[in-house]
């Protein structure tokens, strides 16, 4: 087991809040499946679901390479940062 892994970062509240958003349309999805909505509507649940899941997964993973693979690189060589600087850029394309 990773040390890092049981550290609560900065942005995990957001991550909750996230997540909890999407649980919410999930549960209003089922509801109007239930209830028989129409297709639309229902697609458009499934998209905020789908949305709220994404945005919760991207910042977790920026927040793991900003903290946990920054302490796990610790002192490298200034090329090697800057590898690792766009490395970071790269990654909130994700």
């Amino acid at each position: 087991m990773e040390p890092h892994e049981h550290i609560h970062h900065q942005r995990h509240p957001e991550i909750i809040t996230r997540l909890k958003r999407a649980e919410g349309h999930l549960r209003s999805t089922i509801e109007m499946v239930v209830n028989v909505r129409s297709c639309l509507e229902i697609a458009q649940q499934l998209q905020a679901v789908e949305s709220a899941i994404a945005n919760a997964r991207k910042i977790l993973i920026q927040e793991h390479i900003d903290h946990c693979l920054e302490e796990a690189a610790g002192h490298i060589p200034a090329d090697a940062r800057e590898l690792l600087k766009e490395f970071k850029a790269v990654a909130k394309f994700l």
